[in-house]
C-alpha cells in the first residue's frame, strides 16, 4: 500500500525544558523543520501515523516507542538526528497514539512485518532501527528477520525474554497485567507513570504518560502486554548479524540490567552502554546523553 501525506499540527510537548510549539501549517519550529513533518501511511494493519521531520535526510532511522507511548516520545532524538542530516522516522505503532489497528489479536510478528513494509515505502536502502522497551522487543524481531533490510540496531531498556528473577520485579509485572485487566487501563496507566517518573518535579511527565496510554486502543494495549510476557527470542539472538548497541539505564526498574545484558552477550556483534543516573524512560530523563550515544553509533555510512 502507498502512503498518504496529511499536514497537521505538531502537538504541544510537555517535556522537561518546555520544548517549543508551532501553531500553523508550514510554520517552522525552532529546530528548523516544518509542521508538515506529520504524515500518514496506509498500512495493511490500518492507518499508521508517523513523524518525519527530515524526509530529505539519510540514512533512515526508525524509532520504535514503548508500551502505551507514541512516536512523539522521541522528540529529543528526532531533533538531534535530523540536525545531524539523518532521516529519523517515529511512527505511532498500530493501535497506539493516532494509529489505527484493524487486524486481529495484535501480535509482535505482524507488527514487525508492517514495519518492514513501512520502511520499504520510505527507502530502498537498509535502515537503522532503534527501539525502546516494547519497541526494543520489536526491534529484536526485526533484527532477526532483517535479511539485509537493517544495517544497525539499537536496543534500549529492552529484552529478548522478560523473566525477572527478583520477587519485586515479578510482582510489578504481574500487578501491571492484572490491574490492566481488572481495574482498567487508567488505573494501570497511573501505576506505570508513577514507576517511571517518581520525582516531585515530574508531575507533568506523569500526566503526559497517562494521557498517552489512554489514547491507545485498550484491546491492543492488553494484547501487547500479553505478547511481551510471552516473547522469547533468546535462542535466535545469534541470527542478528548487524552491529548492535544495547543501551541500558543504570536505574531501570522495569527491565532488570541482567536481562538486558543477555542481549549484549548473545548477539554476536553487540556492545552495551550504561547510562548513569537514568530510569526506564531514559530518552526523556537523560536525553542529552542518549542523543550523543546515538549520534556516535548511528554515524552516516
Amino acid at each position: 500500500m502507498g502512503r498518504m501525506f496529511y499536514p497537521t499540527l505538531i502537538p504541544e510537548w510537555i517535556y522537561n525544558d518546555g520544548i517549543s510549539t508551532v501553531e500553523k501549517v508550514g510554520q517552522m519550529s525552532t529546530q528548523g523543520w516544518a509542521v508538515d513533518a506529520e504524515r500518514m501511511y496506509e498500512g495493511n494493519l490500518g492507518d499508521l501515523f508517523y513523524l518525519d521531520p527530515n524526509p530529505a535526510g539519510s540514512p533512515c532511522v526508525l524509532l520504535l516507542h514503548g508500551l502505551g507511548a507514541d512516536g512523539a516520545s522521541w522528540e529529543y532524538q528526532l531533533r538531534a538526528l535530523a540536525k545531524a542530516g539523518m532521516r529519523p522516522v517515529a511512527p505511532d505503532l498500530p493501535g497506539f497514539g493516532r494509529s489505527i489497528y484493524r487486524g486481529r489479536g495484535w501480535k509482535l510478528a505482524e507488527v514487525s512485518g508492517e514495519m518492514f513494509r513501512f520502511l520499504e515505502s520510505l527507502t530502498e536502502k537498509p535502515a537503522k532501527v532503534v527501539g525502546l522497551s516494547m519497541g526494543g522487543a520489536l526491534a529484536v524481531s526485526m533484527g532477526i528477520e532483517a535479511a539485509g533490510r537493517v544495517d544497525q540496531l539499537v536496543l534500549m531498556n529492552t529484552f529478548a525474554c522478560l523473566r525477572p528473577k527478583s520477587f519485586s520485579e515479578r510482582l510489578y509485572l504481574v500487578r501491571r497485567f492484572l490491574v490492566a485487566n481488572l481495574r482498567g487501563v487508567k488505573y494501570q496507566a497511573e501505576l506505570v507513570a508513577w514507576r517511571l517518573f517518581p520525582h516531585a518535579d515530574q508531575v507533568e511527565l506523569r500526566q503526559l504518560l497517562v494521557e498517552k496510554i489512554l489514547q491507545a486502543d485498550r484491546n491492543v494495549y492488553r494484547a501487547a502486554m500479553l505478547q511481551l510476557a510471552m516473547f522469547d527470542a533468546r535462542r535466535r539472538l545469534r541470527e542478528i548479524e548487524m552491529p548492535t548497541l544495547v543501551i541500558t539505564a543504570e536505574r531501570d526498574t522495569t527491565v532488570p540490567r541482567e536481562i538486558q545484558a543477555v542481549l549484549a552477550q548473545d548477539i554476536p556483534n553487540a556492545r552495551q552502554v550504561i547510562v548513569p543516573d537514568s530510569g526506564h524512560a531514559v530518552i526523556v530523563d537523560q536525553w542529552e546523553q542518549v542523543n550523543q550515544i546515538l549520534l556516535d553509533f548511528l554515524h552516516p555510512q
